[in-house]
């Protein structure tokens, strides 16, 4: 069969947007050190310019000038072309990889809720709602229990009436506790004298020594 109709040829295939960038990436590369090569000719031309005189030796180094300024305008062209296909590619392989990622979360998504769905149906709503009846009953017969042990045995029988009496003759004896006006009458109290009485009819000299009715000092009593 193989000799009468031929062999088929193996599909290749497709292309790989990221080896296309690198491809263009280097191409661009190449043409971008192509014309860093015709920036230093251009510089040595303007350099051998600028030491000639006019005439026809200056105007040939400058017909040279000018044939790699356009080779370098030429380059600069196709530079600028393969990157912004580069650019292109790039942003169509961003693009793809993106849907790429979309998709995969989508499907992870989908296989959550299902999963959702396959655990819900072995909880039974009546069931937590039973539950949580049986605990506030559990948690009221605890209480009462609480009240139970805490209850006061042998405690007297008083009337409310008297209760009510002791607490206002407790309330007024907090008054009288609270009542400083004893204080106003201990601070308002005379002071201490400081010297004896008649103190102050007693002659003394400026220096405070007691003297008698001539102005001599006192010869105190043996």
């Amino acid at each position: 069969m193989n000799r009468l109709f031929g062999k088929g040829k193996a599909k290749e295939p497709p292309p790989n947007l990221g080896d296309c960038v690198a491809n263009v990436d280097s191409r661009a590369e190449s043409i971008d050190k192509k014309i860093a090569r015709l920036d230093a000719e251009l510089r040595k031309y303007k350099d051998q310019m600028s030491k000639m005189r006019e005439g026809p030796g200056k105007n040939a180094v400058k017909q040279k000038a000018m044939r790699v300024l356009k080779q370098k305008k030429q380059y600069e062209a196709q530079s600028e072309n393969l990157r912004n296909q580069s650019f292109n590619m790039e942003q169509v392989n961003y693009s793809t990889q993106m849907l790429k990622d979309t998709k995969i979360t989508v499907n992870a998504m989908k296989s959550g809720v299902k999963e959702m769905k396959r655990e819900f149906k072995n909880v039974n709503i009546d069931q937590i709602e039973d539950l949580q009846d049986d605990l506030a009953d559990m948690l009221e017969d605890a209480n009462e229990v609480q009240e139970a042990l805490g209850r006061s045995y042998g405690m007297p029988d008083v009337d409310e009436s008297e209760l009510e009496a002791e607490l206002d003759a407790l309330g007024d004896e907090i008054a009288l506790d609270d009542d400083a006006s004893y204080l106003d009458d201990a601070i308002s109290a005379p002071s201490v004298p400081g010297r004896e009485p008649g103190a102050d009819s007693v002659a003394t000299n400026k220096d405070g020594i007691e003297v008698d009715e001539f102005g001599l000092p006192k010869i105190p009593a043996q």
